[in-house]
């Protein structure tokens, strides 16, 4: 079972902060010596790892850029190495309660942060890992604060059979048993391929509305990092993650109870067993996304569920109907720059990716429906929180006057602060006139490494960038430029961390 951590010596100032680390992990040495021995009750990682974690975790938040810098000027540590480091310390040290998310994004935001350390140029590629990193010290001082949790060493005496792990991790799953989960999880991921394992934990990625959407992007972004970083670390991941997606904080048992987050998952699983049997073969209808992106700004999730159940039985292709999520959870940005669309926009981001890596045709039914449903709730959500601007992608139209390719992306941010109607529209023009996307990205890149100071920065633009290449041509400019709504602007300040730093690596 996940327990809290019984001590915690993070906070502890002194020149023995890291000292006694037992000689099974000989840290790297730091201007601090050696980091103190863990607890028995804690989880630990293998050789080759437990030592960065452990710098992390120990090397006080004012400190850590600049430990860590030298460690990689040095040439001790490589860019992979950290990145698995950095995901870790999250995975041991941060709670994903009350909600997958809050202090929980630092461990969300490391996939973001390394896709966007991917697309960055040379002199750039470390700024987002070291910003993450110190995201990390600063949710974990939050963990402390709410209660001092970290993730136990699993009790290999209370395992279930290996022949039943696949019926057991089901069983917990579906009856909301956090313990028995945290067991059956572990024997699943030691007997199961990653393939079959993400099968399952789809499923229970998707089913219930809670936390906006961070259940399937834990999910998507845990299996992407896991992708990079190796699957030998996947075991405390995935005890992360389906401690995660048990998350029901002052509910009762959803498995016994009939709930609001959980009613569109019972209805569309049901209407996922009924899809014809060769939904998956149908073609590209832009009548289609255009119903559906009508359907989507007005109607309750179970008759935007209904419609995407009907277009499919009529033989409407997924990527039609995807056409209409992605343009409609952008939309949504361009009405309330705010946080409940920009997860709408993040979580279609990872269901999509959910939708085109699981193999059964039930599961990806469900997922596709669910994706549908979970607009209309974060539609209504975001109308609760503040009002939604009578805007709409068809409001950013072509112009017949010529475009100057060479400044404009430059133009674009600089509009997007006073005026980010003129910036979209700007920006739609640009693209529609056949100049190509790239100089568009790479400055909004560059923006929010310079002037991004939230895991969102990180996590909105990396999906934004990422599914403009999903969306087929007629929709993905549309989409990109109401996306800008959610963007960093040339207009305002750069993030003093940057600097800092730039100036560590030099």
């Amino acid at each position: 079972m996940i327990v809290p951590r019984r001590s915690f010596l993070a906070g502890v100032g002194s020149s023995s902060l890291l000292a006694g680390l037992a000689t099974k992990f000989p840290v790297p040495t730091t201007a601090f010596g050696s980091a103190p021995i863990l607890s028995a009750n804690d989880v630990r990682f293998n050789d080759e790892i437990e030592p960065w974690v452990r710098v992390l975790e120990e090397t006080p938040r004012d400190q850590v850029i600049g430990v860590m810098a030298q460690h990689v000027t040095a040439g001790k540590i490589g860019y992979r190495q950290l990145l698995a480091a950095l995901f870790l310390a999250g995975i041991r040290n941060i709670q994903p309660r009350p909600s997958v998310g809050f202090k929980f994004h630092a461990v969300l935001v490391v996939n973001s942060a390394h896709l966007a350390s991917m697309d960055a140029p040379a002199a750039q590629k470390w700024l987002p890992i070291f910003w993450a990193i110190d995201s990390f010290k600063s949710s974990q001082a939050r963990d402390v604060e709410e209660g001092n949790w970290t993730m136990a060493a699993i009790d290999e005496s209370r395992l279930p059979p290996r022949h039943q792990s696949l019926a057991n991790f089901r069983s917990a799953m579906a009856n909301w048993d956090e313990d028995q989960a945290d067991l059956a999880t572990t024997m699943f991921v030691r007997m199961h391929s990653s393939d079959e394992i993400f099968e399952q934990f789809a499923e229970y990625a998707v089913r219930d509305f809670r936390s906006i959407g961070h259940k399937a992007i834990y999910l998507s972004n845990c299996y992407r990092t896991l992708e990079t970083i190796g699957w030998h670390h996947a075991e405390p991941v995935l005890r992360s993650l389906s401690y995660a997606l048990l998350n029901h904080a002052g509910e009762p048992n959803p498995s016994t109870n009939d709930l609001a987050p959980d009613r569109a998952g019972r209805d569309n699983w049901r209407l996922a067993e009924q899809l014809r049997e060769d939904w998956l073969a149908g073609a590209p209808d832009d009548a289609a996304t255009n119903e559906l992106l009508q359907c989507l700004r007005q109607d309750t999730a179970a008759e935007v569920s209904q419609l995407v159940f009907e277009q499919l039985q009529r033989g409407v292709a997924t990527s039609s109907i995807y056409d209409a999520l992605f343009v409609f959870a952008s939309e949504l940005t361009m009405r309330q720059p705010a946080i409940v669309p920009l997860h709408a926009v993040t979580s279609t981001n990872a269901m999509n990716y959910i939708f085109r890596r699981v193999r059964r045709s039930t599961t990806r039914g469900f997922v596709l429906l669910q994706n549908a449903a979970f607009l209309a709730l974060f539609r209504e959500e975001a109308r609760r929180r503040g009002t939604l601007a009578d805007r709409a992608v068809e409001q950013l139209e072509v112009s017949n006057a010529p475009t100057e390719a060479d400044n404009l992306p430059q133009d674009v941010f600089v509009k997007l602060g006073p005026d980010p109607m003129s910036a979209a529209r700007t920006a739609y023009n640009y693209l529609q006139h056949g100049h190509p996307i790239y100089p568009l990205i790479h400055q909004a890149r560059e923006l929010i490494f310079l002037k991004g100071n939230d895991s969102h920065d990180y996590k909105y633009s990396s999906a934004v960038l990422e599914d403009y290449f999903q969306i087929g041509p007629t929709w993905r400019d549309r989409y990109f430029a109401s996306a800008l709504f959610k963007m960093r602007h040339a207009g305002e300040a750069t993030n003093g961390l940057i600097v800092k730093i730039q100036q560590a690596i030099g």
